[in-house]
C-alpha cells in the first residue's frame, strides 16, 4: 500500500485560498474549535458560508473508508483509504476521533490539525455528537462550539424535509434530534442558527480571539 502522509500537505487550505498570515495568531493562544450539533440544524450550510467568507479558515479533511463519489478529489473533499489502513491509523493513535456511519468509517487526521494550530492556522471541525465527545476527551482545550435550531419546531420541520420519507424513517430522525439536543450542556458555547451570517461572524471571531468565550457553557441567540 502506497504511503500517505495526513500533515495536510495534500493542501485542502489551498484549496479554500491561503488568508492574510499577518491575521494568524500564535500557537500560545491558538486552539480547535470544533462545530458540531443536530442533524438539520444547518451545520454544511453554516461551513460552506464559512469557507466562502474567511477562506484563511482551514477545515479539517476527513480520511474515511467510503470510495468517492464522481467529482470527489483525494485530500480535498476526504483522504480515501481502504479498511486495513483505516485500522492502521486506528491503532497507531493517527485519529483525533473516529465513527462508523451507514458501514463506512470515518475520522480525522490528528497531524494535520495539530500542524494547522501550530502554525497558527484557525482550524475548525465539522463533527458529529460523538465525534465532539472524543475530541473533548483527547484534545480538552478544544472549543466545543454547538450550533442549535430557534426552535425544536423548527428542527423538526427540518427533519421531516419534504414528507417523502416513512414515518418509521422520520421518527428515528425525531429521536437522535431529541438525544442530540439533551448534549447541548456537554459544550462550551451555543449559537443559535438564526442567522447563517450572524453564525460565521460569530464563530471567526471565536477563533481570532480566544479571550471571546468564558469557560462556563453560554447560549448566543
Amino acid at each position: 500500500m502506497t504511503e500517505r502522509s495526513w500533515s495536510g500537505d495534500v493542501s485542502a487550505h489551498e484549496a479554500l485560498g491561503s488568508g492574510a498570515e499577518d491575521d494568524f495568531l500564535p500557537l500560545s493562544e491558538r486552539r480547535l474549535t470544533v462545530l458540531s450539533g443536530p442533524s438539520g440544524v444547518g451545520k454544511s450550510t453554516v461551513v460552506a458560508e464559512l469557507r466562502r467568507a474567511h477562506p484563511e479558515v482551514w477545515l479539517s479533511v476527513s480520511v474515511t473508508t467510503r470510495r468517492p463519489r464522481p467529482g470527489e478529489v483525494n485530500g480535498v473533499h476526504y483522504f480515501f483509504v481502504d479498511g486495513e489502513e483505516f485500522d492502521r491509523l486506528v491503532e497507531a493513535g493517527e485519529l483525533l476521533e473516529w465513527a462508523e456511519f451507514a458501514g463506512n468509517r470515518y475520522g480525522t487526521p490528528r497531524e494535520a490539525v495539530l500542524k494547522k494550530l501550530a502554525d497558527g492556522v484557525p482550524t475548525l471541525l465539522e463533527i458529529d455528537l460523538e465525534g465532539a465527545r472524543q475530541v473533548r476527551r483527547s484534545m480538552p482545550e478544544a472549543l466545543l462550539v454547538f450550533l442549535a435550531p430557534p426552535s425544536w419546531e423548527e428542527l423538526e420541520k427540518r427533519l421531516r424535509g419534504r414528507g417523502t420519507e416513512p414515518e418509521d424513517v422520520i421518527a428515528r430522525r425525531l429521536e437522535a434530534g431529541r438525544i442530540e439536543m439533551a448534549a447541548e450542556g456537554e459544550f462550551d458555547l451555543t449559537l443559535v442558527n438564526t442567522s447563517v451570517q450572524d453564525v460565521c461572524h460569530r464563530l471567526i471571531a471565536l477563533m481570532t480571539d480566544p479571550q471571546g468565550v468564558t469557560t462556563t457553557t453560554n447560549r448566543e441567540v
